[in-house]
């Protein structure tokens, strides 16, 4: 069981204050500075089996697991989406208890009209605290992880509330926040004028940092939105699911108005497959569905393709041509299109789409491995911040992941 940080300031009188000095506890800041580089993970219900083993056999490498499986109804009620009472998670949590690792559920809601709903509306914002601090106590939880996604800018006051009412209701239980990431203006609008309300976001971090004892950014699912970086990789392929670069840009915006002592960089351990069309002045990206890292070289392997290490962005990636798909692109007499290489699939689709005004389609994996895992682990010990947060632990991760996030794996950039 932990103990959150006293949030009660004692006054001693001056002349008391050498005496007291050997027996007062740390201060907020100071207990949290004095803190290790700490990884946490969610561990989603859709994967339960494998995601509670896969835990289980690396408790040692986290301060903090996160079982990823509460929703919320459309009364404010919620679900269970995984079973936390029953096996496997009762030995995984008991195990954690034995060996001090925090047990923090995720709350998950991505409805914004829902949680503007939920939460500009008194009555129901309270009642959705009282319910939240009722799960974690009865429970015996050492705390709630709130990931409300999709609200829209007007709900930004009311979540601000709610996570202050909250906190005050949690007394020594850990709230912690799982937040969107904010992508510098000047480069989500590269080259073009920015709208009015670039500015105008739905989560106050002011707020967040003084009401959330952790702040875990997401910093992944990229994909285009850093058109700086998108414009400098215009002759390349680039559709990222976290470039290295971005995410530290995204973790010094964040650092702006929330402790990096209460920064963790969430990390991912998936990839995304895109249909990519080359037109004679670039490419288009059509992004298809997620997948974890073994499917990737399932289908490099059959295909007799080396994956490759984006120079850019840090991660794995290959380009292949699907067998149902018309093959045009030019190739000499003993190379297969299926196997050129990455540069050459989308050099070749390219330069066929410039010379004869038409297009080319093919498909791009990419994803992040144990060296894209180690350089965001590095990253957050350069800047000085909390830890990482992996998402997600399911058993279909990079089996070199566990090195990586423990130091063992040299970055490579």
């Amino acid at each position: 069981m932990y103990v959150k940080y006293l949030r009660v300031f004692i006054v001693v009188a001056f002349f008391l204050a050498p005496f007291f000095a050997e027996l007062a506890p740390l201060s907020a800041s100071a207990a949290t500075m004095s803190s290790p580089f700490e990884i946490s993970g969610w561990i989603p219900y859709w994967r339960t089996a494998t995601g509670t083993a896969d835990t289980l056999a690396h408790l040692n490498t986290f301060k903090e697991i996160n079982p990823f499986v509460y929703t919320i109804k459309s009364d404010g009620t919620l679900v269970d989406n995984g079973a936390l009472d029953k096996e496997p998670w009762t030995t995984l949590i008991a195990a954690a208890r034995a060996n001090h690792v925090r047990v923090i559920p995720t709350i998950m809601a991505s409805n914004g009209t829902l949680l503007y709903k939920l939460l500009s509306n008194t009555k129901t914002r309270i009642a959705l605290e009282d319910r939240i601090t009722k799960l974690v106590k009865d429970n015996n939880f050492d705390g709630i992880d709130i990931d409300f996604e999709g609200k829209t800018a007007e709900t930004r006051p009311y979540f601000s509330t709610f996570l202050k009412g909250l906190y005050q209701r949690m007394g020594q239980k850990w709230v912690m926040c799982t937040v969107e990431s904010r992508t510098p203006i000047k480069d989500r609008y590269f080259g073009v004028t920015p709208p009015k309300d670039a500015g105008l976001y739905s989560n106050d971090y002011a707020a967040i940092n003084k009401y959330c004892d952790r702040v875990r950014i997401m910093a992944y699912d990229q994909q285009g939105i850093d058109q700086a970086l998108a414009h400098a990789a215009s002759t390349t392929l680039y559709a990222p699911v976290a470039d290295i670069a971005w995410v530290e840009k995204v973790m010094r915006v964040a650092m702006k108005d929330i402790s990096k002592h209460k920064l963790v960089i969430g990390i991912p351990t998936y990839g995304y497959e895109s249909e990519v069309t080359a037109y004679a002045d670039g490419y288009v990206y059509d992004l298809l569905w997620s997948f974890n890292p073994k499917y990737a070289l399932d289908i490099a392997a059959a295909l007799g393709i080396t994956p490759v290490r984006n120079r850019l962005t840090g991660e794995m990636n290959f380009s292949y041509i699907p067998t149902s798909t018309p093959v045009a692109l030019p190739t000499d007499a003993t190379t297969s299109p299926a196997l050129l290489n990455n540069d050459q699939v989308g050099a070749a689709a390219l330069a066929l789409a410039s010379s004869t005004n038409t297009h080319n389609t093919f498909r791009l994996m990419t994803w992040s491995d144990a060296s894209a895992i180690a350089d965001k682990v590095a990253l957050a010990k350069r800047l000085g911040l909390r830890g990482v947060a992996i998402f997600k632990i399911d058993g279909g991760e990079d089996p070199a992941m566990w090195d990586a996030i423990n130091g063992k794996i040299l970055v490579q950039r």
